[in-house]
């Protein structure tokens, strides 16, 4: 089936393309909203503007879009309009989503696209928290985290890339201080950085932190493909 993603750069909408076309599937574009402030309650706001070089690196066609509001259904507008433009250049069937259990979000995605007549495909659907994050480092997934905002993680957590010991420390983080595993919940956000779908993994030149004693943001400010590798 020919899909679109909706795509943030994050761990969870680059390794639900990964799936999907394990699943047989081709992405012919993916889909990315620039969100008007973190406030969204839908969309990824760190760093979305590096998405470039992953689109290039997976040689995927990006399409962008700027939302103008933080209201839901404003950005279910905007996202709609972004899905049209997508059926009418790239005749997509379908959108792969990186949803994992939130009902909210695979609501609103769903209701938008049933007015399009587009399919959803949710691989990550309901996958438990640990085997997941096992199964990221497991399949060469190298990313980091680009926002903190839960109580038990500071900021040595912000731009770090995530080993596999350190997923047996947020495990234990998760269990002391009631964050998901997986930070659906917004308690991180993360930037995929290499994996198997990239021809280039990504150089990151210059970045800053900034950090208000609670949660925390890595701001990617220089990054480039790297052919050296």
């Amino acid at each position: 089936m020919k899909l679109a993603s909706f795509f943030s750069g994050g761990k969870d909408s680059m390794y639900a393309i990964y799936l999907a076309q394990k699943q047989g599937h081709k992405i012919k574009c993916l889909l990315s909203v620039f969100p008007k402030s973190e406030e969204s309650h839908l969309l990824h706001h760190p760093n979305i503007l590096w998405t470039k070089l992953q689109s290039e690196s997976m040689n995927i066609p990006q399409l962008t879009i700027n939302s103008n509001s933080d209201q839901t259904d404003d950005e279910l507008s905007v996202m709609e309009n972004l899905l049209q433009t997508a059926k009418d250049q790239f005749q997509i069937e379908g959108v792969v989503h990186g949803g994992i259990k939130s009902k909210f979000q695979k609501d609103k995605f769903q209701s938008i696209c049933s007015k399009l007549n587009l399919v959803v495909i949710a691989p990550l659907w309901e996958t438990v928290p640990e085997e997941y994050m096992n199964a990221l480092i497991d399949s060469n997934f190298v990313f980091i985290l680009t926002s903190v905002s839960s109580d038990g993680l500071d900021d040595s957590w912000l731009g770090k890339i995530i080993t596999r010991s350190d997923i047996l420390s947020l495990k234990n983080l998760s269990e002391k201080f009631g964050f998901n595993l997986n930070f659906e919940g917004g308690e991180a956000e993360t930037f995929v950085i290499d994996c198997p779908l990239f021809t280039n993994s990504i150089k990151i030149n210059q970045s800053q932190k900034q950090w208000d004693g609670y949660r925390g943001r890595f701001e990617i400010v220089d990054a480039e493909l790297n052919y050296n590798a």
